[in-house]
């Protein structure tokens, strides 16, 4: 059986380069880039220019605004947990959206039941916050406010440009979780304002357990996790320069000409797709929006009459593999959260949609035979 993988939002296979330049590393430098000697100077070096390539990739102004994290649940978690409690003297609010990462909803749960107040914007049909409630929910005591850049579920991309603005007006600090979006758009984190950010290496073709957390010059926490004095006491634990330098070449692959290859390739398969189960007689509707801002890797489709479990099932029987929502919480029988902040709790679209996501060594063939034996599983589902 030939099997597909319709499911990068999860995750991403390494990229060959990638695994030849962790093998490489892996093999030929061991030291500890904290230590002064020689094999220490080798893995600093490797960090150093790594942590150069990074930086530059998102327009930062400094090498060092980069700190080295396990992922883009620990960026998250330092990002928002250190921040309320460095600026708890200025002020308890925060803000952010209905439709974010579990690991931006709990870190702002967990600051509840420590004396803080959250605002969570709401979402139209096509997953963005109006940027009128923004504005109407800062406050003089608003520290900050955590925005993703792009949704792990349906790929509505926010107005980060203009929330960046907004944000830089107040006394708040803005953050943005672009683990779904770093290394597929540009990013730049000057002109966006963006004062911090969080990634995952796993999601562009590189190593797992592995991201960066962006933190601008005048932006000062302390470090989550406790220990010694790496990344220049912004984050303790020793790095892993294997992964590291992994890490910088999944980035060194994806320049901005190859992330516009990569979007206009994965809309075309969109529209593929949708077209393709249309003409096949599928009654299917796009949840979000197919045709706006979105992150093109990630499509959203309501299959009216089918849950989403029984096609899941189905399409992996026949090697094909997508999910029903984030892979964080795919595990748990709890509804997608943000598609009842799209829809409401009691919409039918909430049992019964799938998600696809698109990567770099996806084809139009490939496409095609998921039209084809999708569309054979949703007929046979609705004749039972």
């Amino acid at each position: 059986m030939k099997h597909i993988y319709l499911d990068n939002a999860a995750t991403t296979p390494m990229a060959q380069p990638v695994i030849d330049k962790m093998t490489a590393v892996m093999t030929q430098v061991f030291g500890n880039a904290s230590s002064t000697h020689y094999y220490g100077r080798q893995a600093r070096a490797i960090l150093d220019e790594s942590r150069h390539v990074i930086a530059t990739s998102i327009n930062a102004k400094k090498d060092d605004e980069i700190v080295f994290t396990s992922g883009g649940t620990e960026s998250d978690n330092t990002a928002i947990i250190e921040t309320a409690f460095a600026r708890k003297n200025e002020g308890r609010h925060l803000i952010t959206t209905a439709i974010e990462h579990e690991a931006v909803l709990k870190s702002m749960a967990y600051l509840e039941t420590q004396g803080f107040e959250v605002t969570y914007l709401p979402v139209d049909r096509t997953g963005k916050i109006s940027l009128t409630d923004l504005q109407n929910a800062l406050r003089a005591d608003t520290i900050l406010v955590s925005i993703m850049a792009g949704n792990n579920e349906v790929g509505s991309r926010m107005p980060i440009h203009q929330i960046g603005q907004i944000v830089a007006a107040s006394n708040a600090w803005f953050h943005t979780d672009a683990v779904q979006a770093y290394g597929l758009v540009d990013l730049d984190v000057q002109a966006d304002q963006i004062d911090l950010m969080s990634t995952s290496a796993h999601k562009l073709n590189g190593p797992k357990f592995l991201g960066f957390l962006y933190r601008a010059e005048h932006v000062v926490i302390p470090s989550l996790i406790k220990g010694g004095d790496q990344e220049l006491k912004r984050r303790a634990g020793t790095e892993n320069i294997p992964a590291i330098a992994a890490f910088a070449q999944a980035v060194k692959l994806v320049d901005s000409q190859e992330k516009a290859a990569r979007q206009q390739k994965y809309a075309g398969f969109k529209q593929q797709l949708v077209t393709g189960l249309r003409e096949n007689g599928i009654e299917v509707e796009v949840n979000g929006d197919l045709e706006g801002h979105n992150l093109q890797h990630v499509l959203n489709l309501w299959f009216k009459g089918c849950p989403s479990d029984a096609l899941l099932t189905n399409l992996d029987l026949n090697g094909i593999a997508v999910s029903a929502g984030s892979a964080c919480t795919a595990g748990s029988l709890e509804p997608s959260h943000v598609l009842i902040a799209m829809y409401g709790k009691d919409s039918p679209r909430i049992a019964e949609s799938l998600r696809f996501s698109f990567g770099a060594g996806n084809t139009a063939a490939e496409i095609e035979v998921v039209i084809a034996t999708l569309s054979t599983i949703v007929k046979k589902l609705k004749r039972e």
